[in-house]
C-alpha cells in the first residue's frame, strides 16, 4: 500500500481516492482511534461529499472496514489500525468482541446437537417396526387369559364364600348350651 497523504493530494486525486484508503490515511495521521461517525465525518469533509453520497457508500464502507485486515474495531464502535497494537493488547482491548465470538461458537455447538438429534430421530423411525405388536398376538393372548382365569377365579370365589360362611355359624349345639347356663 502507498503512503497517502491526503493533505497534499488535489481535488481530482481526493475524489478517485476509496473511502478504505482514506480511512486508512485519516487514523495513520492522527495516531489515535477514532468512532465510526467520526471517521466517516472525517472522509466526508476530505472528499466533499454530500450527506446522500455518503449514506449510499455507508454499507460497503463499514463491511470494507470489517473485511480490512489492516483495521481492528476496539469496542464501542471505535476503529484504530491494526499494526498499532501488539497481539495481547489486542486481546485486552477487544475482549467483548471475543464475548460476542463465544456465542457464534455456543451456536455451531447447537447446531451439531440438533444434527445429532435428527440422525437418533432417523434411528428411531428405522427400528420403530421393531416395537409394534402384532394385534392378532394380543387378541389370542386375551382370549387365553379370559377363558382360563374366569374359570378359576370363580371357583376359587365360590370355595372362599362357603369358607367363611362356615366360620359364621353358630352351632345350635352351642346355643342350647349357652341357654342352659342361664337358667
Amino acid at each position: 500500500m502507498h503512503d497517502l497523504n491526503f493533505r497534499e493530494m488535489t481535488k481530482e486525486q481526493l475524489s478517485e481516492e476509496s473511502f478504505i484508503d482514506l480511512a486508512y490515511g485519516i487514523l495513520d495521521s492522527k495516531k489515535q482511534p477514532l468512532t465510526f461517525p467520526e471517521l466517516m465525518k472525517e472522509i466526508q469533509t476530505i472528499k466533499g461529499c454530500t450527506d446522500a453520497e455518503v449514506k449510499e457508500r455507508l454499507q460497503q464502507f463499514y463491511t470494507d472496514l470489517n473485511i480490512e485486515g489492516r483495521f481492528i474495531v476496539l469496542g464501542e464502535n471505535r476503529w484504530g489500525l491494526r499494526e498499532w497494537y501488539a497481539i495481547e493488547q489486542i486481546e485486552e482491548e477487544t475482549a467483548p468482541t471475543v464475548k460476542v465470538r463465544k456465542k457464534k461458537a455456543k451456536a455451531v455447538v447447537d447446531d451439531e446437537d440438533e444434527l445429532e438429534l435428527e440422525e437418533e430421530e432417523l434411528d428411531f423411525d428405522e427400528n420403530f417396526d421393531e416395537f409394534v405388536e402384532d394385534p392378532t398376538e394380543e387378541d389370542e393372548e386375551e382370549e387365553e387369559f379370559e377363558d382360563v382365569a374366569i374359570d378359576d377365579i370363580d371357583e376359587d370365589l365360590d370355595e372362599d364364600l362357603l369358607e367363611e360362611e362356615d366360620e359364621f355359624e353358630i352351632d345350635e349345639e352351642d346355643d342350647e348350651l349357652e341357654e342352659e347356663e342361664e337358667e
